[in-house]
């Protein structure tokens, strides 16, 4: 596994996602994930399965340190009052005295980002809470937080894959020294279906689905979150640090970007 560093906390580079993955396959999934080599493991309030990756990171051998462990306030909860007690809730489910990271899950104008960032910070102070960031900024919204807030981002997680490149909020993250996460890394699938990221596997044996992986992972300050079910695809989404792709293979990928989202609620703030 290779590692991502941001300002001197180390990241694996492939996370394990459980977005809707939930009872005992999100258990029996989250656990078989650690016993194969994920130290990084994403979850949130609104999966409603923080129980059950509790359950699987107490099911397992590996100490907790050594696991990289993500949550994320919901958009409702981003009030100071509700931040406090809801991630307190959260700690209690996953069965442990701190998270790595804390997010806010998506942006909410109608509740002062001020207010968040304060009890995000007395978290931070309470030893509960190691990192702080948020998921679903745009560039101009990260740097406008950036600039207001007294701790420092960690990381922006976003929908990023292929079809849909970041392009100006990479060059921020890069710039400022924060980590960007991919979330849907595979566009749910749809890279399977794509030719060029299938001839650049057959040179290295590897999947368009390996492909697209290596691709997101070779951006400096990036790590993916790939979800897998299977335990055939948990194992072939780490299975790519044996190759390295070319920069003409990395510039040729990049031409996918159409801005293709599969994710895009009501309240998205690229709407």
């Amino acid at each position: 596994m290779d590692y991502e560093v941001i300002r001197g906390t180390k990241i694996p580079k492939i996370g394990f996602g459980t977005w809707k993955i939930r009872g005992e396959k999100c258990t029996e999934s989250v656990k078989d994930a650690l016993d194969i080599g994920y130290r990084h493991i994403d979850t949130a309030q609104f999966y409603k399965n923080e129980e059950e990756v509790g359950k699987a990171i107490k099911k397992s051998s590996i100490d907790r340190k050594e696991i990289f462990l993500t949550t994320k306030v919901w958009r409702t909860n981003l009030s100071y009052k509700k931040v406090k007690e809801t991630t307190n809730r959260s700690l209690d489910k996953l069965k442990t005295n701190y998270v790595d990271l804390l997010l806010i899950h998506w942006p909410n104008k109608s509740i002062p980002i001020e207010e968040t960032m304060n009890a995000f910070i007395e978290l931070v102070n309470e030893g509960k809470v190691k990192n702080i960031g948020v998921s679903n900024y745009t560039a101009e919204l990260l740097e406008k937080l950036v600039k207001e807030c007294k701790y420092p981002i960690f990381c922006d997680q976003v929908e990023f894959h292929p079809y849909n490149s970041q392009e100006k909020l990479l060059n921020f993250c890069q710039k400022e020294d924060i980590l960007l996460t991919a979330y849907s890394p595979l566009a749910r699938g749809d890279v399977g279906e794509s030719n060029l990221l299938k001839e650049i596997g057959k040179k290295y044996d590897k999947t368009p689905y390996q492909i697209s992986l290596r691709f997101l992972i070779q951006h400096e300050k990036v790590v993916a979150l790939p979800k897998a079910e299977k335990r055939e695809h948990r194992l072939s989404n780490i299975d790519i640090f044996d190759f390295e792709l070319s920069e003409s293979e990395m510039d040729k990928i990049k031409t996918l970007d159409k801005g293709k989202r599969k994710v895009s609620p009501s309240f998205s703030p690229w709407k």
